[in-house]
């Protein structure tokens, strides 16, 4: 009986038999057999049939179409076999044939096009294996060409696998074609990382150390300076490499060599051939010429020139611009005093500009230019000069007032003399200028700048004798009748007023014009030059009025601008590198002047003052410049050109009307103010088409407080301008503001629908506080120092002294006979009119009016009425004498 192994070696043996056919060993194979081997033996076999199946089966699965493309092609392998062996028994019958018919012909050639058609096919698939295979070997020729570090070489056969690869004969589509494509952009990134190593190798540039290092070979010997050129090219990263190396240089060695606000200004030197900043050098702007050579030089003996070329136009237009802002324009004087200096730094500016053209930079045009164009850069510089002069002298502020004096000579006749002789002896101005009877000529306007008085007072101690002396020549007295006076200059700008409203003759008007400056003038003829004419003498006219520390500083410039003018006209000055700009010189004046005029009033607002002290400052300013311009016509060291370049007269004319414009302005605001403090204004709706009006002083809860603001307001305006205004024009001033309060109260009273007795003592009490503004216009006044407190003279002067109120003030007079009316009867008020002078300053129509408003309506009204309405000229022969006289 066998064992349970010998039956399973068995079922083994046969398995292996069956599927290897090997024979198995010999201790199986000496087995003996018997009934019950049979069916494990059999089991096995059953076994790996079905193993056997499934890994047919699943082979069959898997290789089920290559077995069917296989059969397809197979069969179809077979067909062609088929009908290539029926194709060449039909050639062979054919031929044996002497007829061939048309249909078979015509398939013959069919067959032989389309055998062509293959032959080209096979034809074109081979050439385009080939060029694949040529465009594959290339890459291989590039690949080692990175690796042996020959960039120009592998750039080269990049490119040129790249022209290939456009040139093949097959679709983008095909894989091939792709793969190529890939390994041609993963080999050109190798190299562009190659070559990054060997570019850092050739040119290294330490910021931190100040260093700049440009090899010509690298270390290898493989690339120079040159092959990176072309590789930058290839590359086409020829302008980015050259902007970042620009960068380099100057974070390294430029910037701070051209650093003119370092404490310390480092030198510029090549050693072991390494450029690089140490040490220190001159602050001349020779040195930085010579140093900035060096750096050129340098790059264009170690760049080649198509680098150099990229790099200047990205460097040198910054460079040119530093060079300029930091170095030349600061250097340029502002006048002829260093102009030795000047021309040298420009002779160093041409050679350096001519040595960068010789070393093939490009794009330092804006310093080419700024050297040829000497005589424009260093005008530009006069006018950035004076105007920032200007500019910094109004922030500076106004500075410590100075006191001038005002000179004006005049010729007058003897009979003007005799008569101003008689004024300065009664002290009565108003006397020698009464030409009207009934009104004072005088509207207490400011003096022109061309147009001086001088008061009483301040006249020469001698004067009247010296007119006394003229009285005993015995010759024919004559009166000195005064000019109307003269329209203020019209301005150009758009603020000017209306010059014949701007004289300020309709004070009384509801809508009153600004006041402009102005001054009757005597009657005189100008002499120039030789014998006084018989009957007439010289006046001197002098005044002091105080100035800002502005007028002084401008005039020392645009006389000096003038002056290097004059002198570069000169002919020893012809050769001068600047002598074209002389004609540009005498244009900086009016510059000058108009940042005066246009900066002027906000700084000098910022002042107590302010418009005052820009008043005298531009009025002394077109004085002196009149002078100056006088002179100068008279000079003989001078050339036709200067003399015929100096012109003023606008500048002066401007400043004359910008001087009355500034007074004009003050004077509004002020009389604005007053009639505020005194009622205020009503704001009416524009679109009922109504003016504006003021509300009446009568209907103010505090009249006594709005009469005090009034008042305090004049004293502190007085005490103000008293140290700035010359003592005629101060009177003028002071009296337009007083002449506004009382010209306000006026018109109050005469539209007031009626007035009670209380409320005209009430009035008349307000007039009388108003009339205390009398003690400004003592002639004693004049002789204080200014500066006193307004108001304190009033306690000095004893009250018999005549005040000149009504000289200044034209409505003063009229205030003063109003009071007298509110505090009147009737029978007062009918002496008034007809024994008094209340028909000087009332018409008969404002009497009766008053009379209406103040007394009721009783017989005894209506008859003086009757008698001042029969009577309405009761003083008209004497005023008509007065008016001849």
């Amino acid at each position: 009986m066998s064992m349970p192994g010998s039956i399973n070696a068995l079922g083994k043996a046969l398995v292996e038999f069956t599927t290897d056919g090997a024979f198995p060993e010999e201790e199986v194979s000496a087995l003996k057999l018997n009934s019950e081997a049979l069916p494990s033996a059999i089991d096995a076999l059953s076994q790996a049939k079905s193993q056997l199946e499934a890994e047919i089966h699943t082979i069959n699965e898997e290789t089920a179409g290559d077995v069917a493309t296989w059969k397809a092609k197979a069969a179809s392998l077979q067909a062609d076999i088929l009908r290539s062996r029926q194709t060449a028994n039909d050639i062979l019958r054919q031929a044996s044939e002497p007829a061939v018919s048309g249909e078979a012909t015509a398939e013959a050639a069919e067959r032989v096009g389309f055998l062509k058609a293959e032959l080209t096919y096979n034809a074109r698939v081979r050439e385009a294996l080939v060029a694949i295979k040529d465009v594959n070997n290339v890459l291989d020729q590039a690949e080692q060409a990175c690796r042996d570090q020959h960039i120009v070489e592998a750039l080269k056969l990049l490119d040129k696998a790249w022209k290939a690869l456009d040139a093949l004969p097959v679709g983008l589509g095909i894989k091939a074609l792709r793969l190529l494509d890939v390994r041609a952009i993963e080999l050109k990134e190798t190299v562009h990382n190659v070559f990054e190593q060997v570019w850092q190798g050739l040119i290294q540039v330490d910021a931190h150390q100040k260093r700049v290092s440009i090899q010509q070979t690298a270390e290898d010997n493989h690339m120079t300076i040159t092959d990176a050129a072309t590789a930058l090219d290839l590359f086409e990263e020829t302008n980015q490499r050259m902007a970042h190396l620009w960068h380099g240089i100057d974070s390294a060695i430029i910037c701070h060599r051209m650093d003119v606000h370092s404490a310390r200004v480092p030198a510029v030197m090549v050693k072991d051939g390494v450029l690089q900043v140490e040490g220190s050098a001159d602050r001349t702007i020779d040195a930085l010429f010579s140093d900035l050579n060096i750096i050129f030089s340098y790059l264009d003996e170690r760049l080649p020139p198509g680098l150099i070329e990229s790099m200047s136009t990205l460097m040198m237009p910054e460079i040119s611009s530093r060079i300029i802002s930091q170095w030349l324009d600061p250097a340029v004087p502002p006048s002829l005093k260093d102009m030795e200096a000047f021309e040298n730094i420009m002779a160093a500016a041409k050679s350096f500009c001519r040595q960068l053209r010789n070393s093939h930079f490009l794009g330092f045009n804006e310093l080419q230019d700024w050297v040829e164009d000497a005589p424009k850069v260093w005008l530009t510089k006069c006018r950035e000069t004076a105007l920032d002069m200007v500019r910094t002298q109004l922030l500076g502020g106004l500075g410590a007032p100075k006191s001038v004096e005002r000179i004006e000579k005049q010729m007058i006749s003897q009979a003007e003399g005799q008569e101003l002789a008689a004024a300065a002896e009664e002290d009565d101005w108003g006397a020698a200028w009464d030409d009207q009877g009934d009104q004072p000529q005088d509207q207490a306007l400011p003096p022109n700048t061309k147009q001086i008085l001088k008061p009483a007072e301040d006249l020469d101690e001698d004067a009247a004798d010296a007119w006394g002396a003229w009285a005993d020549e015995g010759d024919e007295e004559k009166t000195a009748e005064p000019e109307a006076p003269a329209p203020a200059q019209e301005s150009n700008d758009d603020d000017d007023d209306d010059a014949g409203d701007a004289w300020g003759w309709n004070d009384d008007d509801a809508n009153e014009e600004p006041e402009t400056a102005a001054q009757p003038q005597l009657q005189t003829q100008q002499q120039g030059s030789g014998a006084i004419p018989a009957g007439q003498r010289e006046l001197t006219l002098k005044e002091t009025y105080n100035i800002s520390a502005m007028p002084d500083p401008v005039l020392e410039l645009i006389f000096a601008i003038i002056e290097d003018g004059a002198l570069l006209s000169e002919t020893e000055h012809q050769g001068s590198l600047v002598a074209k700009a002389a004609a540009g010189l005498f244009t900086l004046p009016t510059l000058a002047l108009a940042m005066f005029r246009a900066v002027g009033p906000y700084y000098y607002a910022l002042a107590a003052g302010g418009n005052m002290f820009l008043y005298n400052d531009s009025t002394y300013l077109a004085e002196k410049l009149t002078d100056f311009t006088a002179t100068w016509k008279t000079r003989d060291n001078l050339t036709a050109q200067a003399q015929r370049s100096l012109r003023l007269d606008n500048d002066i004319s401007m400043l004359q009307s910008f001087a009355t414009r500034a007074y004009s302005n003050e004077m509004s605001i002020q009389k604005t103010v007053l009639r505020d403090l005194l009622g205020g204004h009503i704001k009416i709706n524009p679109s009922h088409k109504t003016q504006t009006g003021e509300q009446s002083l009568l209907i103010q809860d505090d009249l006594d407080s709005c009469v005090d603001g009034a008042i305090a307001r004049v004293r502190s305006l007085a005490a103000t301008w008293e140290s700035i205004l010359a003592r005629s024009a101060w009177r003028q001033a002071v009296g337009s503001l007083v002449d506004t309060i009382s010209l306000k109260i006026i018109s109050d009273v005469m539209e007031a629908p009626s007035i009670g007795q209380e409320d005209a003592y009430s009035i008349a009490k307000q007039i009388a506080t108003v009339t205390e503004l009398d003690d400004l216009f003592l002639t004693s006044r004049a002789a204080m120092t200014r500066g006193t407190p307004a108001g304190a003279e009033h306690e000095m002067h004893p009250t018999t002294e005549a005040p000149a109120t009504m000289q200044y003030a034209p409505s003063w007079m009229r205030l003063k006979y109003l009071s007298e009316v509110l505090q009147s009867n009737l029978q007062d008020v009918r002496f008034l009119w007809l024994e008094g002078e209340l028909s000087l300053f009332f018409g008969v129509d404002e009497v009766v009016d008053l009379i209406n408003l103040s007394f009721e309506d009783n017989p005894r009204t209506r008859q003086v009425l009757k008698e001042i309405t029969g009577n309405p000229h009761p003083r008209r022969e004497e005023h008509e004498q007065q008016h001849a006289w």
